[in-house]
């Protein structure tokens, strides 16, 4: 009789946050890839989903849609689910009492960001909410707690109780993701400059990016820009230095928009310190280009020796010398780092987790 381990794919018919959804489904498609011997991959899915996932040995919708499933789900209700191996890449899971011991039941649940707890201004109300909820349950309930980097994890145990469950599992780039053989005239369609950085960030962090670009002298490109905050952004951009006709504020993009942007980029700086994960960061290194971070945790764990990690007041010069005489040096070290991380060795992490488990 074959193990199976059904993973849960909450954002199958409706996406709410697209880097999870895209997660999800990379690491889906590993653990069919990775899975060993006598081990089948099932999905759980709210109703209506219709998934393209090959290997896939059977895909259970549960008779509810998304929003009414994480309602259920939040207050502990998980009619229709039933036990054994249950691996869930988001906080949206069935995480109610079951026997590991004795029926072999297992729910491990993921935690990508920490924004609900350090930062709950930044999220509507109503997620930081949910999350909260969710991870009060995982606490009682989750026989792991997955998170991406080491520096998560720290600061995971300090605010919960879950101790030893806490098992750090990376992300990777998007499967498939590489800058498209049309990228020109997707950066022509975009409006973007020939030549220009790609900054990342949130809030006033954004602010050492813009500085840095500036006095670079070269145009500025933000993606990612939640609809609705483009003026507030390019004010922010001007104030630091960046002229208006410099400053390229742009909103989510799709897999091949996205790409064609960071390729097309002479470097990309990460602004944020927040415990999240770094996902146009990862992105960028999987290019290979140049990359200047912001010092935290975060990047500490993420980077590595892939790019430059310095404090905000240095990014002047550490963008000025990516511009310049260090370009090909930063290109091979991201590239170098980005071979680390690929969702077939996340999957078999997830694998060996629930088998320690």
């Amino acid at each position: 009789m074959s193990v199976q381990l059904r993973i849960v794919l909450d954002q199958a018919v409706q996406v709410v946050d697209a880097d999870q959804a895209r997660a999800a489904m990379s690491l889906a498609a590993g653990l069919v890839a990775t899975a060993p011997r006598g081990c089948v991959v099932s999905a759980l899915t709210p109703t209506g989903a219709d998934l393209q996932i090959p290997g896939l040995q059977n895909v259970r919708a549960l008779h509810l849609a998304r929003r009414e499933l994480a309602a259920a789900w939040q207050v502990g209700l998980a009619p229709g689910v039933g036990g054994g191996l249950i691996h869930a890449p988001s906080l949206m899971a069935p995480l109610v009492k079951h026997d590991r011991a004795h029926d072999s039941d297992q729910t491990t649940v993921t935690v990508w960001d920490l924004r609900a707890w350090e930062s709950p201004e930044t999220l509507p109300k109503s997620s930081v909410t949910w999350q909260r909820a969710m991870l009060k349950r995982a606490v009682k309930h989750a026989d792991a707690v997955v998170v991406p980097t080491h520096a998560m994890a720290e600061k995971l145990s300090d605010i919960t109780r879950l101790g030893a469950r806490i098992r750090v599992i990376a992300g990777a780039a998007p499967q498939g993701f590489q800058v498209p053989d049309d990228a020109v005239l997707r950066r022509e369609d975009l409006q973007l400059p020939e030549n220009y950085v790609v900054v990342t960030g949130d809030g006033d962090s954004l602010a050492a990016g813009f500085r840095a670009a500036a006095r670079a002298d070269t145009a500025v490109v933000m993606i990612d820009a939640v609809e609705g905050t483009e003026p507030a952004l390019a004010d922010a951009a001007s104030a630091a230095g960046v002229p208006e006709r410099r400053a390229h504020i742009r909103g989510v993009l799709g897999d091949s928009d996205r790409a064609a942007v960071l390729g097309g980029a002479a470097a990309v700086v990460a602004t944020s310190t927040a415990r999240a994960w770094p996902w146009r960061v990862i992105e960028a290194m999987s290019l290979g280009v140049p990359l200047i971070a912001v010092d935290s945790g975060v990047h500490h764990d993420v980077i590595a020796d892939g790019g430059v990690v310095v404090d905000a007041g240095e990014l002047d010069d550490a963008l000025a010398d990516a511009l310049g005489s260090g370009e090909n040096r930063l290109r091979v070290l991201a590239s170098d780092r980005a071979r680390a991380f690929s969702w077939a060795s996340s999957a078999e992490r997830v694998w060996a987790l629930h088998a320690e488990l």
